[in-house]
């Protein structure tokens, strides 16, 4: 499809002349400013963030790269400089300005000319998480109408939306493995069709761009994110980044725009997103430029030269200074050696961390080479004040047009300026057959084998049993970034056309000439011959995530491995996980070993694995191995084949086939830790307070008092406690104040500022025991939100997440909180408690305060 000629097309946008503004932006000045010209000229950087030696990059020593030419020609430049000439300022700072579709309605783009909208992990149509494809293509096309009804230069939005593994926002859509099983299976060619198919499947539904592909080379596993990269290793990165890019936008093409099914894509995150200090999100990569370079660099140069559009900048620091504010790396690099002509977008609110910076006002990260802030809630304030900073000078006016250069040039060769979308409303293509059919084929290829004494294959006339809590569950085969940020709260329903891995071992079993029984706690009536459990962990995302150790912490499954084990049953563990854990118990309780990661959708192609068919043959022989190092104990990371002390249980690359001695001896059944670990997030579950945290019950204007006593009850004083039944046996406390007192989780004080930025909540699941006398209030730290509401209905259990960031503007030290949670009341009270624990924001959580 080629581009229309710059004069037609600037006649549909109707920006013949100067358009006014509407609403409150109709009393602001308007303004218009000349083109900028070629990116050549070297725009005024204005005010930047002071850069330490050690922060600082040289250009010189990076590799060279450049974005293909066909990402522009003369035709779109010459459109480009006529649109810059008659946008109003207003225009122009409206397309450096992204907000989320949960903090932004198709009627406010009537006002704001806002370049972008997102949907981040929470978000969706009408704020539901399990909203339909119809219901997505409904809200792009009322986002667009409201910018085609707004007067002035209607510039089309760009849609952008996190496809990470699939279009896994989507009710019905293909979820295919995450990345780290995808590295496992040491296939560009293989990763290339799925970013095809993900584009289809994205087209489908609306939206233009996908924040992918991740790019980033995780180095320490206790990450939370660790999973969306492809290995510990650089070279797979490099071999991937260029196949996703084309798999996604195909291959540029002078004067014409995208083809039919492909979607824009980002890089991310520029730069040592993987790097960072103990594997803490957004935390810090304290390493020299040329480690910088080698490791974390390594997919850039290839998703460039293959014309990625976008990159997004990295939330983490790199020697002490953020990455969203660093020059010499954003501008310096990445458009200098780097040669990269598309934009450059921020991540959620990553601009307010830099000093100096809030969420609503960051000049210097856009100074520094940010075209287009992610400002997903504070896109209006931030709005007003670049509009500002641009009128004053401290943004100047050669770096707006710089950057809206970049972004309508990502526009036309995106096919945003074209009418027509023909795939858009193709209902048929989420989930296609063949999509499925592809994803499946994924998961075998990324499955690894670790261990097997000759109990794989599973002989056609077996009797199987099927145990452990992942066997029938979709959503936790599935992981993170599906259907919602953290991946929790879904049920196999929905997935409409998706296979659990039990499903898929049933037919494959049944298809053979056995029989098989699904029993999550192992128990049986009549002996099988075989038993599958399949285990691992609970869906995460960063922040919940990130952890202190290796340590795989669930006793479950080990219990029911051990208990099949001293029955004489043969046992196959299938182990569901975003990383390597340290899993020698398990190992060793087990006949077979299969590191699954997160096959995501069709559990059938774990099945074809593990299932002989008719004839006793495999169906399909192992091919996958590791792409990050397993430890050998649970403290044993960083871990990574490049390291001097490098000794893993199974190192790089290894992987188990069928022709292998796959026997093992004992492993050690020591981990390692000792003591207490930190733990941020939970404080009160499963009938238990979390170490390091414990309950203190404190009388206001009293002493404060431990939360049990050997009698089960707690010392008298205004408020008692005792151990209940909630969900489970004793699973709950009950808190019955006579007067004003307050129950707390007390421990060593905890950072949780990246919780706050990252819109975590503190959820309570309780219960109302009798109307409260007076007023009750739930804490976080030293700020507390009135409870009393919530208190009026009695005797039934119910959950309340009141978002981090309403404590912390209401006052609580973010950065050292002591008190995670509290109640308290100044009268008598009944109040019983199941859970304290921090969760994500699902589009659910409340701040009363506001």
């Amino acid at each position: 499809m080629g581009l229309r000629n710059a004069a037609a097309l600037a006649a549909l946008l109707g920006v013949s002349g100067l358009a006014a503004c509407e609403g409150p932006a109709a009393e602001l000045v308007q303004q218009t400013a000349q083109g900028a010209g070629a990116d050549s000229a070297e725009p005024s950087r204005g005010v930047l963030v002071d850069l330490p030696p050690e922060a600082r990059a040289n250009p010189d020593l990076w590799p060279r790269a450049a974005t293909p030419a066909a990402i522009t020609d003369a035709a779109s430049e010459a459109l480009i400089d006529e649109l810059l000439a008659q946008m109003t300022l207003e225009e122009k700072v409206g397309q450096t300005i992204q907000a989320d579709i949960s903090a932004i309605s198709p009627e406010d783009m009537l006002t704001y000319p806002l370049g972008s909208i997102l949907a981040g992990g929470n978000s969706a149509p009408g704020g539901r998480n399990w909203a339909s494809a119809e219901d997505w293509v409904e809200l792009a096309r009322d986002f667009r109408g409201a910018v085609e009804a707004r007067e002035g230069a209607r510039i089309p939005l760009i849609f952008g939306i996190d496809a990470v593994h699939g279009h896994n926002n989507v009710i019905g859509a293909t979820i295919f493995p995450h990345n780290i099983g995808l590295g496992a299976a040491r296939n560009p060619e293989l990763v290339g069709r799925i970013a095809e198919v993900t584009a289809l499947e994205v087209a489908a539904t609306g939206a233009d761009w996908t924040f992918g592909p991740t790019v980033a080379v995780p180095r320490d596993l206790r990450w939370g994110r660790a999973y969306e990269g492809y290995g510990e290793d650089p070279e797979i990165v490099a071999s991937y980044a260029g196949p996703v890019t084309l798999g996604l936008q195909g291959e540029l093409r002078a004067g014409e725009v995208l083809g039919v099914g492909r979607i824009a894509g980002s890089a991310k995150h520029f730069l040592a997103d993987g790097g960072t200090v103990d594997g803490v999100d957004q935390g810090d990569a304290p390493i020299s430029e040329e480690e910088l370079i080698r490791v974390h660099n390594a997919g850039y140069p290839a998703t460039i030269d293959a014309g990625v559009l976008t990159v997004m900048a990295s939330f983490s620091s790199w020697n002490g200074v953020k990455i969203t504010g660093n020059h010499t790396l954003l501008d310096d690099v990445l458009r200098g050696p780097l040669g990269f002509e598309g934009f450059l977008v921020s991540d959620w609110n990553a601009h307010g961390q830099i000093p100096g910076c809030t969420n609503e006002s960051c000049p210097e990260a856009f100074n520094a080479g940010i075209d287009m802030f992610m400002a997903p809630d504070s896109w209006r304030p931030l709005y007003y004040n670049t509009l500002e900073q641009a009128r004053s000078g401290v943004i100047p006016m050669e770096r707006l047009d710089e950057a809206v250069r970049r972004i309508l040039r990502v526009k036309i060769r995106a096919g945003l300026f074209e009418t027509e979308r023909p795939l858009e409303g193709r209902y048929d293509l989420i989930g296609a057959p063949e999509h499925r059919a592809l994803a499946r084929d994924a998961v075998r290829q990324s499955l690894v084998l670790l261990k097997n004494d000759g109990v794989l294959p599973i002989r056609p006339d077996a009797r199987v049993l099927v145990a452990g809590s992942a066997a029938d569950n979709i959503g936790q085969q599935s992981g993170g970034w599906t259907l919602s940020w953290q991946g929790t709260g879904t049920t196999n329903a929905d997935f409409p056309g998706a296979t659990s891995i039990w499903a898929g071992i049933e037919a494959a079993v049944s298809e053979a000439g056995g029989s098989a029984v699904l029993s999550p706690d192992g128990v049986f009536e009549d002996a099988p011959d075989v038993a599958i459990v399949v285990f691992g962990e609970t869906p995460y995302a960063e922040f919940q995530g990130d952890l202190d150790h290796l340590a795989f912490a669930d006793p479950e499954p080990l219990r029911v491995l051990r208990s099949l084990q001293e029955a004489g049953i043969p046992t196959v563990s299938v182990f569901i996980s975003g990383r390597p854990l340290w899993t020698n118990p398990e190992i060793n309780a087990s006949n077979a070993f299969v590191a699954a990661w997160l096959p995501g959708s069709e559990g059938g192609g774990v099945a074809d694995m593990l299932i002989a068919d008719e004839t006793g043959a495999a169906r399909h022989d192992f091919t996958g191995t590791l792409s990050f190092s397993w430890p050998r104990h649970a403290l044993q990371t960083p871990l990574n084949r490049d390291m001097e002390d490098y000794d893993p249980l199974f190192a790089y690359g290894f992987g188990l086939t069928y022709d292998d001695d796959g026997a093992l001896g004992t492993l050690s059944e020591e981990s390692g830790v000792t003591g207490d670990a930190a733990n941020p997030d939970r404080y009160f579950v499963e009938g238990r307070f979390i170490a390091p945290w414990s309950l203190l019950l404190r009388d206001e204007g009293g002493d404060s008092r431990p939360g049990l006593a050997p009698s089960g009850e707690s010392p008298r004083g205004h408020v008692a406690m005792r151990t209940v039944d909630g969900s489970a046996q004793e699973s709950a406390r009950s808190l019955t104040f006579t007067g004003p007192a307050r129950a707390l989780a007390w421990g060593t004080a905890v950072d949780l500022t990246r919780q706050a930025n990252g819109e975590m909540a503190l959820l309570v699941r309780y219960r109302a025991d009798s109307a409260p006398e007076g007023q009750v209030w739930l804490g976080a730290g030293e700020a507390e939100i009135d409870l009393t509401p919530f208190l009026s209905e009695t005797g039934s259990w119910r959950e309340i997440k009141v978002r981090l960031s309403c404590f912390r503007d209401l006052g609580t030290t973010i950065n050292a909180v002591e008190e995670p949670f509290s109640l308290r009341a100044d009268a008598p009270a009944a109040i019983s408690v199941e859970a304290a624990r921090l969760a994500s924001n699902e589009g659910d959580a409340i701040c009363p305060a506001e």
